[in-house]
């Protein structure tokens, strides 16, 4: 064993469900929301607008809010993404 083709398995974190705010959601929603979670985290919004209704939604679960203009992540929206 050893040998050079052997297969690397990437780490898996999972958020439990019992603490994923995101968990009542659909997949493709729950992906979304992730997906802007970073693009904030990121900073990626300064470059690409990001969209209104995942903004709002994220607000409201208390995963982002502003601070001085700027887009941040809660402690609760950095718990959200793996």
């Amino acid at each position: 064993m050893g040998g050079a083709f052997d297969t690397v398995l990437p780490k898996v974190i999972a958020v439990p469900a019992e603490n994923d705010p995101l968990s009542d959601l659909d997949l493709k929603e729950s992906i979304d929301l992730r997906w802007t979670l970073r693009d904030i985290k990121a900073k990626r919004w300064k470059l690409s607008p990001i969209d209104p209704t995942h903004l709002e939604k994220l607000k409201a679960m208390g995963l982002v809010e502003m601070r001085n203009d700027e887009l941040v992540l809660t402690n609760a929206g950095f718990d959200a993404i793996p």
